[in-house]
């Protein structure tokens, strides 16, 4: 009996309700939380648990036994007080002793008022997204609409004025038309990204075709700079492959313009290569290099928030609305790829990114045809040629991760770096090219690293040949080990 009214005292300081009830749900023990919940007083016998929780009812009103509520499971229900106001509760019911049956209840109406609370704001913001995409999509379509006929009209304009200064100031208003509609179709991408309703177009195109596009589009205003204009397209990238090309077209026109407007001396670099392959997927890997004004290690964080760029004064002398880095970044994220940027202050920077796509059947095949019957004799040509001094036998040095060719790599990346402090930059990237050569199967560390030295060395970038050097030798030491 001493041990019945300890139990009772403790269960009166418990912070959730607790009740006692027989089978016919007549109450014949209530804590003080579940007497004060349900406004009971003193004392809740006489009171019945089917008049305070209407879920033990089943559909015809009739009481449900306690033996088939007693499942011991926690559930949300309706509790009724005595002044018949309600709240909502979670409650599980459980066997005490034959006959007896507990219910432990906890008044969640302020957990469910903020979780309706919640869900309300989540769609009010979805509402607002709503109303600002539509708003976004109107108002551009409203903007596009006179800018189109101002480009038409100046178009139609120099077609027929002959005065140097008239060209010259229709020129300038058609240059204004062509950057507004840029500026838009930015503002319209952005919103579209940022309410999710941005979708990718795959279909099966040409690679090589668009990249002569995309090279052809930006050579006239890098000539116009006087800067030298470079693109290379590794002989393993397909020819033919599945994606969104109106996508990657806008990725490196957003990269290219960019190195081409920050860049007043020397050189613009574009590079592919194919560093991965799944089944029908391949990942193609592109580098953007520029010898332009460069960006400091602080500011790189903010390159790819939007509506931000790196100073203020840049929006000032170049231009731009901030967004086409971000926008770049979210379309290579729904390729399935990553973004990076590495920059110096006043050294240029370096831009690479990778994407996912499909390769068609009939090119995967003359990809594997290639790989089998020829890959391995134009790895060992390719490699006579960077070294003609070394005259051993190549053969086995294609597999990475053998001892032969973990030595072959070491022993080049060794001279390669004797060319570099020896100044000696373009035998040094013959050697940097003979490296990749060797590591086209390694994991992805090795390959993306092998890339940025390669590119290093294009620059001429002593401290980051150097960096990238120990790099790879830290992690074919790992590899060896492991």
């Amino acid at each position: 009996m001493k041990t019945d009214a300890i139990n009772m005292e403790i269960a009166d300081y418990a912070l959730e309700m607790i009740i006692a009830c027989r089978d016919d749900g007549s109450i014949i023990y209530a804590n003080k939380k579940a007497r004060m919940e349900l406004g009971y007083g003193e004392d809740a016998k006489g009171h019945n648990v089917y008049s305070v929780f209407p879920a033990f009812l089943d559909e015809s009103g009739s009481p449900k036994k306690m033996r088939d509520l007693a499942t011991g499971e926690p559930k949300d229900i309706i509790a009724y007080r005595v002044n018949k106001t309600l709240f909502h509760c979670r409650a599980v019911v459980f066997e005490s002793d034959p006959d007896i049956y507990v219910i432990l209840g906890l008044n969640v109406s302020e957990e469910e008022f903020l979780r309706r609370e919640i869900s309300n704001a989540g769609e009010e913001v979805q509402e607002a997204d709503k109303v600002k995409t539509e708003f976004v999509a109107n108002v551009t379509h409203e903007l596009r609409t006179p800018v189109n006929g101002i480009l038409g009209s100046t178009r139609d304009l120099l077609s027929v004025v002959t005065d140097s200064e008239q060209v010259k100031k229709l020129t300038l208003i058609e240059k204004s038309c062509e950057n507004m509609n840029n500026i838009i179709s930015s503002i319209l991408d952005f919103s579209k990204l940022s309410a999710g309703k941005f979708t990718l177009e795959q279909r099966e195109f040409n690679f090589r075709d668009m990249i002569d596009y995309v090279k052809e589009s930006h050579s006239s205003r890098i000539n116009e700079k006087g800067l030298d204009f470079f693109v290379s397209i590794s002989p393993e990238v397909p020819d033919v492959i599945i994606g969104d090309e109106l996508r990657i077209v806008q990725i490196l026109n957003n990269l290219l313009s960019n190195a081409t407007k920050f860049t007043s001396v020397g050189k613009i670099a574009l590079e592919i290569f194919k560093t991965a392959r799944v089944g029908k997927k391949v990942e193609l890997f592109f580098i953007v290099v520029d010898s332009g004004i460069g960006i400091e290690k602080a500011d790189l964080s903010k390159l790819f928030k939007s509506f931000s760029q790196v100073d203020a004064s840049i929006s000032r002398n170049f231009g731009g609305t901030g967004l086409g880095l971000n926008i770049t970044k979210q379309l290579v994220e729904m390729m399935g790829g990553v973004i990076e940027c590495e920059s110096e202050k006043n050294k240029g920077s370096t831009f690479s990114f990778s994407i996912w796509v499909e390769v068609p059947s009939e090119e995967e095949d003359e990809e594997e045809e290639f790989e089998d019957e020829g890959g391995e004799l134009e790895l060992i040509a390719e490699a006579a040629e960077v070294i003609p001094e070394g005259s051993e036998e190549e053969e086995g040095i294609k597999a990475f991760g053998n001892d032969e060719n973990i030595s072959e790599i070491e022993k080049r990346l060794s001279k390669l770096i004797l060319c570099v402090e020896m100044q000696n930059w373009e035998r040094a990237e013959m050697f940097a090219d003979s490296v990749k050569q060797l590591v086209d199967n390694a994991p992805k560390d090795i390959r993306t690293t092998t890339l940025h030295l390669k590119m290093d060395v294009q620059k001429e970038n002593y401290d980051k040949v150097v960096e990238d050097y120990g790099q790879l030798l830290k992690y074919l030491s790992n590899y060896k080990e492991g």
